[in-house]
């Protein structure tokens, strides 16, 4: 198929034009400038003739059967004058190749420059429109909104582009992800000290979210795996603002569990996932700005694999009451990702590095199996009008919750421990009662209530197949982030030059320091029925003396914790006793942080502040053992941790780093199995407490999640009824 005079003579009269100025929203436009083109008509014509010599005929007209059998999604754009043609498109106005083959470069690119009010420079480029030679299309490709976009003027942009963006009807074809196969080729070409080659290229297409929730991207991704029983969904509510980012996952590649008989070994589950972690080195790719989490591990480590951490807690008998496995872990190589600050989501991908020596048709291969894996999921995104409610089983309502030790057994456990902090054993204790509250919900659609009733800094749901985890937990265990650089004193100025000549005589380069981070809770009130009353409250709770001195215990318990796996000058407190107000609580929250040591792992970390102190008590093994010997039942999910580990990453020196790590303390969590969820929460005993008090206090804890599960069988019980009722 050659490229038609007609064509040919369209294509020259665009390639003639200097710009274009389209109207935006406002006082906001977009400028159209000719980056790069042809000198002349006959040098363009020359172009021309010898792309259809190098294609071919029959080449060419496969492309196009291609574009045909593979369809399209229509889009709009409104030429700027009678005389323009200008081929733009926008897909969701995000990142979205339209080539309709992967072949050779663009013949034109013009950059879209943003001009306007908010304090940014004239004329700041922000996206390219690029058209390809084979086809009457193009590609709107928008940069990273954090290298243009400081004022957070990222929404009137796209608002501009999309009002521009009606009238004809264009078709637009995705090939390619991002980055390109000749940037991933170079990635896996570049040389390194270590001789040790990235095993994973991470790609990735990215669409709009304003149509589409985390909620529905979920159920859409689950129902289209049904194959797999386990899935993921992870958000964030951030006290009284929403959290940037959320991520689903469904059909994991591997699923990682321990506790014995079918649940595998009874060990410590954090080496092996290690190890599975470690078989990966996902690559750096300079300004690829991707989420924290892109793959990796994402699960639960149980309470109880504290016995393998802190082996003389290990000597007390418990009961399996609930029969989970202790840790559970679902391998994900393909993420979904929202970006709450930018409205966009991100499918993200793995090109599979084939092994030194193979042939480049082998990375090609990998490459489009990485575009095929991805826009599958942008397919199943995209779908409209897919029926994925979950199946809501006729509910039953009035049913009632059973205590594992009821009213007495609680206080009779106050006060065991207050006696044993008179003798001097321990300092505080945390013990906790468990309900179990029989109801026919889709446990699916008890988070989806749970996360309106109680938003939460760590939302999350996640079907292991034969249970499922739903909580809203309000409270980091520890996570990880690269340190940012900072002006030191003369010691710890020179104690890292020293660092860094070690480094460099071990032939490395130097490492980016890693931030471990964890925040204690302690000192709890309820919401104010008015503002007034909320500043009361909160004023109180600042002001308790036994709300306080159990937060500075902690403070100090977090701090040793820290500082076992951290280097001793790097731990501080980098906030201390600050009120956050959540939707029915307010608490006392702090933030202790250090530099991971050298010879330290992200693991080492985990292993060190797990369980929390707030969830254990102080000393904290003399704490957990006498919880052991009172409850005498595994606690299970609660009070142990959820989160994720990801893979071995570059760092930007070429040296093999651990990935991110992100975990919560299991609290306000539920365990939904055969019909039944079980809900567990505890408190601080000290010296002083009142039993009766510290049993209303969990009763208290437990109510945002009671709640929770009569009001979504209210409403689907009332739902039903209509439906009945016609």
């Amino acid at each position: 198929m050659v490229l038609s005079r007609r064509q040919r003579r369209r294509s020259s009269t665009r390639q003639q034009q200097q710009q274009h100025l389209i109207a935006g929203a406002g006082t906001t436009s977009i400028r159209l400038r000719r980056r790069s083109g042809m000198a002349s008509d006959e040098d363009y014509m020359a172009f021309l003739d010898k792309a259809n010599k190098d294609l071919g005929d029959g080449q060419a007209a496969a492309a196009a059967a291609e574009a045909q059998r593979s369809g399209g999604d229509k889009f709009s754009f409104k030429a700027v004058d009678e005389g323009s043609a200008v081929p733009a498109t926008i897909r969701d106005v995000c990142k979205k190749e339209v080539y309709v083959s992967d072949a050779d470069e663009p013949f034109e690119e013009v950059s879209l420059k943003w001009t306007g009010e908010g304090g940014l420079p004239d004329e700041v480029e922000f996206a390219k429109l690029i058209q390809h030679w084979e086809v009457a299309s193009a590609k709107i490709e928008i940069m990273d909104p954090t290298d243009w976009d400081p004022k957070g003027r990222y929404s009137a942009v796209v608002e501009a582009i999309r009002e521009a963006s009606r009238g004809n009807d264009v078709r637009v074809y995705r090939v390619q992800l991002e980055p390109s196969l000749e940037t991933v080729r170079s990635i896996i070409a570049r040389p390194r000290h270590n001789g040790q080659r990235p095993t994973l290229v991470p790609v990735y297409r990215q669409m709009s979210s304003d149509l589409l929730t985390p909620s529905a991207a979920y159920l859409k991704l689950a129902a289209a795996r049904a194959s797999s029983d386990y899935s993921f969904l992870f958000e964030s509510a951030a006290t009284e603002q929403v959290g940037r980012w959320s991520f689903v996952g469904a059909g994991p590649r591997k699923v990682l569990t321990t506790g014995g008989g079918d649940f595998g070994p009874e060990t410590d589950p954090l080496p092996g996932l290690e190890a599975e972690l470690a078989r990966h080195v996902v690559a750096d790719v300079p300004g690829l700005k991707l989420p924290p989490l892109t793959g990796g591990a994402i699960g639960y480590v149980g309470y109880d694999c504290v016995r393998y951490f802190e082996p003389r807690t290990a000597r007390y008998a418990v009961r399996d009451v609930l029969a989970i496995p202790e840790s559970l872990f679902m391998l994900f190589d393909t993420i979904v990702a929202f970006d709450r600050y930018y409205g966009v989501i991100k499918v993200i991908g793995y090109v599979a590095v084939p092994p030194p020596g193979a042939k480049d048709e082998d990375l090609v291969s990998a490459y489009r199996k990485a575009c095929a894996v991805v826009d599958g999921l942008v397919d199943v995104l995209d779908a409209p009008g897919l029926d994925v409610a979950p199946q809501q089983p006729t509910v039953t309502l009035g049913r009632t919750a059973q205590s594992n030790i009821g009213r007495d057994g609680y206080e009779a456990h106050v006060r065991r421990l207050k006696g044993h902090i008179e003798r001097g054993d321990i300092f505080q204790a945390v013990p906790s009662q468990r309900l179990s509250r029989p109801t026919d919900l889709h446990a699916f659609n008890i988070y989806r209530h749970l996360r309106t009733v109680n938003p939460s800094p760590y939302l999350f749901y996640l079907d292991c197949r034969d249970f499922c985890i739903v909580g809203a937990s309000p409270e980091l265990l520890v996570k990880s982030e690269e340190e940012e650089e900072e002006q030191e004193g003369e010691e710890e100025e020179e104690e890292d030059k020293n660092n860094k000549a070690e480094e460099e005589d071990q032939g490395e380069v130097t490492r980016k320091k890693k931030r471990i981070i964890t925040h204690p809770i302690a000192g709890t009130v309820p919401r104010g029925s008015s503002a007034a009353e909320d500043a009361r409250l909160a004023a109180e709770l600042r002001a308790s003396l036994k709300d306080r001195a159990e937060h500075v215990m902690l403070v100090d318990l977090a701090r040793n914790d820290i500082n076992r796996v951290c280097e001793p000058r790097s731990v501080r407190v980098d906030r201390l006793m600050v009120v956050e107000k959540f939707s029915h609580v307010q608490h006392l929250v702090s933030q202790v942080s250090g530099v991971l040591r050298r010879g330290k792992s992200r693991f080492d970390a985990f292993r060190s502040v797990f369980p929390a102190g707030t969830v254990s008590g102080a000393p904290k093994v003399r704490a957990m053992e006498l919880i052991a010997e009172l409850e005498g039942e595994k606690r299970g999910v609660y009070a142990g941790a959820v989160g994720y580990f990801g893979y071995q990453v570059e760092d930007g020196g070429g040296n093999v780093v651990d990935g991110a790590m992100d975990t919560c303390i299991a609290l306000r969590t539920m365990v939904v199995k055969d019909g039944v969820a079980y809900l567990q929460a505890g408190g601080g005993i000290v010296f002083d407490s009142d039993e009766g008090d510290e049993y209303q206090e969990t009763i208290n804890k437990l109510g945002a999640n009671m709640q929770c599960i009569a009001s979504a069988e209210e409403y689907y019980h009332r739902l039903q009824k209509q439906r009945q009722d016609g």
